[in-house]
């Protein structure tokens, strides 16, 4: 899908996932690019490096399983050339099912592949308002400043959304007490036949808990579990608790002091990523239905499943510091050394980084984009990434790309082609366009892909996944060859 060269310069504000990639997709399509960051002279709150494309969260990409969603996406964009996905694939960690990078190589792969292109200029400034140049793409991020969103709501006159998104702490790995936890992949192998032998003895034992916990699960956990046995490596560390431990722990979740929203601003979640004393603080067994689930492991020490676990994943390839995996928190730093040293294995653990909150401002797509995520109000003016609704970095990578891919048709005067609705990238445009009583961000889900035809019949969930992401990367293969 490469064009000629074309005179038009396209500047793109941002420089993280969203504004790197449609900046790169729009340079190999001939055009000039100035891509406009606000680093080093300025760094929002949850940012601690320079290069371009940082991942302030986890470093985490997620599932990597074609029955899994984000899944699908992933090999969309590796098949039509994303440049997020080449960096992830060159600089990925073992993570057992799950696809996670090494955030400083990761970072380092994807600033050099931006700064060395011929066709992209990258200029450092803070930009407090949309610029006057045509086209542009905003691609903000969560931390769009304050100048600049007011700014944008005052061009499009609608409300502008904020929730806080959290940020997890992060052990050295040395100062975890390695005599207390154990290394396993969720279903994985190393133990994946102990640990149904344990499963099936506590089901005996338990079964209400055990259904009740398999029930609350979330939708696409039975695809994690699979990918994790089939990676086998085990990739996270479990730190187990025993019921009153567990207990203990969660008490001090809830009554820890946490940090403050300023007065004006409201605290609105993002589900999928919440704090965990927002989670311990919904009841007392919310943690061990979540992250702490303990599902698909078993204590090589008990031969048994423990009462909960607390995940650890490793942040870099040699695996010297752990991420607290579904910890986002916005408790207080000293609240954090306080209570997540009651952890099992972390009772003398450096942090390397503390948990943190930060603000997620985006818009009302449905109501504010055309169809080549263009503001109705202003022409010329298009939105990337999470400023747009899309949640989680390779969504917003995959909003990036497909929001180039529209604006080189457009400024080629060619009809627009957006990806097949039966594809994962067709389904971040159908997240953005559709309307909700009240828009919220969202991860991609097979919820925003095309149901198949209903003349295949009726079939079960992992092969109705499957089934969808074949005909996905069929209908993929098929448009990115006629463009």
């Amino acid at each position: 899908m490469n064009g000629a060269e074309s005179p038009r310069d396209v500047v793109v504000v941002g420089g993280g996932l969203a504004g790197c990639e449609a900046a790169y997709q729009l340079a190999q399509r001939g055009l000039r690019v100035r891509l406009v960051e606000m680093k080093p002279h300025k760094r929002t709150p949850a940012q601690t490096s320079d290069r371009l494309a940082e991942l302030v969260c986890s470093n985490s990409l997620r599932g990597a399983a074609l029955s899994n969603a984000v899944g699908l996406l992933k090999e969309e964009l590796r098949r039509v050339g994303s440049l997020a996905l080449r960096c992830a694939d060159e600089t990925s960690v073992p993570a057992g099912g799950a696809l996670a990078v090494d955030r400083e190589r990761f970072a380092e792969a994807m600033t050099r592949a931006i700064e060395t292109h011929p066709r992209i200029t990258v200029e450092h400034r803070e930009v407090t308002e949309i610029p006057a140049e045509r086209p542009v793409i905003l691609a903000t991020g969560p931390l769009t400043s304050d100048a600049l969103a007011a700014s944008l709501a005052a061009a499009v006159g609608a409300e502008h959304l904020a929730y806080y998104d959290a940020i997890a702490p992060i052990v050295s790995a040395d100062s975890i007490d390695w005599s207390r936890v154990w290394k396993q992949s969720r279903y994985g192998k190393g133990g994946a036949v102990r640990g149904d032998r344990a499963a099936q003895r506590e089901q005996t034992a338990q079964p209400d808990r055990t259904a009740q916990r398999e029930q609350t699960a979330q939708p696409e956990d039975a695809a994690e579990r699979r990918d994790d046995a089939e990676a086998g490596d085990e990739a996270y560390v479990n730190c187990p608790f025993d019921e009153a431990q567990y207990k203990a722990f969660v008490q001090a979740l809830v009554a820890s002091e946490k940090v403050e929203a300023r007065d004006f601003e409201e605290v609105r979640y993002f589900e999928g990523c919440l704090p965990c004393e927002v989670m311990a603080a919904r009841g007392e067994q919310t943690l061990a239905f979540g992250p702490m689930k303990p599902v698909g492991l078993t204590d090589p020490r008990t031969g048994r499943r423990p009462y909960a676990v607390l995940q650890l994943r490793p942040e870099d390839e040699a695996a010297t510091a752990y991420n607290l995996v579904g910890f986002q928190t916005r408790m207080k730093f000293a609240e954090q050394l306080r209570v997540f040293r009651m952890v099992p294995g972390l009772e003398e653990a450096e942090f390397l980084r503390m948990g943190s909150v930060h603000r997620n401002t985006f818009v009302d797509a449905p109501a504010l984009l055309g169809p080549a995520m263009e503001l109705r109000a202003l022409p010329g003016v298009h939105l990337a990434g999470q400023i747009s609704g899309v949640e989680g970095y390779v969504e917003s990578a995959a909003a990036g790309f497909v929001c180039a891919v529209l604006l080189a048709q457009q400024l080629r005067n060619e009809p627009l082609r957006p990806p097949p609705p039966t594809t994962a990238l067709g389904g971040i445009l159908t997240h953005l366009g559709r309307k909700q009583p009240t828009y919220q961000p969202s991860n991609i889900t097979w919820a925003h892909i095309a149901p198949l035809d209903p003349a295949q019949g009726k079939l079960r969930k992992r092969a109705r996944y499957e089934a969808m992401a074949e005909r996905a990367l069929r209908d993929l293969d098929a448009w990115w060859a006629a463009g």
